[in-house]
C-alpha cells in the first residue's frame, strides 16, 4: 500500500492523544482525527474513514467498548480497531475483541511497537498471537458475563477446516499447522481464509473466540510444547 497510512487517535487524556500523535507522525503515518471520548470517536470515524482507530476503553460518554461496536457495524469498509488499555488481558478487551476489534496494545507500548502495530493491522491482520488470545478467551469464556459474544454455525465449516480452526485456536501458527496435518504452509492460508470468510470473521482473533464460544475447543485444551510467534 502506497497511500498514507490514516489513523484516528481516542483517548481521554490530552498527553496520551499529544504523544502517540508525535510517534506516529515521526513514521510517517497521518493522524486524520482525535477523540477525547467513545461519541467523538465514532462521529470523527464516519467523518474522517481512518485505516486504524487506536482505542481507549474507559472514557467518558461513550466508553471504547460501546464506540468500537459502532464503528464496526454496518458500514462498508470499516477501519481496524486496536484498543488501548493499561490492564493486560482485561474483561473490556475480550468483549472489544468479541466485537471485532483486530488486538490491543498496553499504553506503555515503545514508539517502535506503536507504529509497528498499526502498519500490521492496516493490512488486514490480527495483532494477538492465538496463545494470548486463547488464555484471553478461556479466562472469560467460562464466566457467562454480559460481554459481546460471536454467534457462528459451523456447519458451513468442511471437516478439514473444523480441523484447521480446532488447532488454531489451540495456538499453532500457520508453520506448525502446516507440519501437523502435513499440508503446504500455502495450504494452510487458503483454509484459514475460507475460514474466515465463510464464519464472516475480520481476523485470527475472532476466529479463536469462535471456536471456544462455540465449543469446537474447550477452555483449557492445550497444545503441549507450542510456543506461537505473533503471526496470521
Amino acid at each position: 500500500m502506497t497511500e498514507p497510512l490514516r489513523v484516528l487517535l481516542a483517548d481521554d487524556q490530552t498527553l496520551v492523544r499529544t504523544g502517540f500523535r508525535l510517534i506516529l507522525g515521526a513514521d510517517g503515518i497521518d493522524v486524520v482525527a482525535e477523540a477525547a471520548n467513545g461519541t467523538e470517536a465514532v462521529e470523527a470515524a464516519r467523518r474522517t474513514r481512518p485505516d486504524v482507530v487506536l482505542m481507549d476503553v474507559r472514557m467518558p460518554e461513550m466508553d471504547g467498548l460501546e464506540a468500537t461496536r459502532r464503528i464496526l457495524t454496518g458500514a462498508p469498509d470499516t477501519p481496524r480497531v486496536i484498543i488501548l488499555t493499561t490492564f493486560d488481558l482485561d474483561r473490556y478487551v475480550y468483549a472489544a475483541l468479541s466485537a471485532g476489534a483486530s488486538g490491543f496494545l498496553l499504553k506503555d507500548v515503545t514508539p517502535e511497537r506503536l507504529t509497528a502495530a498499526v502498519r500490521t493491522v492496516r493490512t488486514g491482520d490480527a495483532l494477538l498471537a492465538p496463545a494470548i488470545t486463547r488464555r484471553l478467551v478461556e479466562r472469560f469464556t467460562q464466566r457467562g458475563s454480559d460481554t459481546a459474544s460471536l454467534h457462528r454455525d459451523l456447519a458451513s465449516l468442511t471437516p478439514r477446516e473444523l480441523e484447521v480452526l480446532g488447532l488454531l485456536a489451540r495456538g499453532l501458527s500457520n508453520a506448525e499447522l502446516a507440519t501437523r496435518l502435513h499440508l503446504a504452509e500455502t495450504t494452510v492460508k487458503t483454509h484459514v481464509a475460507r475460514i474466515l470468510a465463510k464464519l464472516g470473521l475480520r481476523d485470527r482473533v475472532q476466529a479463536v473466540i469462535v471456536a471456544y464460544e462455540t465449543g469446537l475447543v474447550s477452555a483449557g485444551a492445550r497444545e503441549d510444547a507450542v510456543q506461537s510467534t505473533e503471526q496470521t
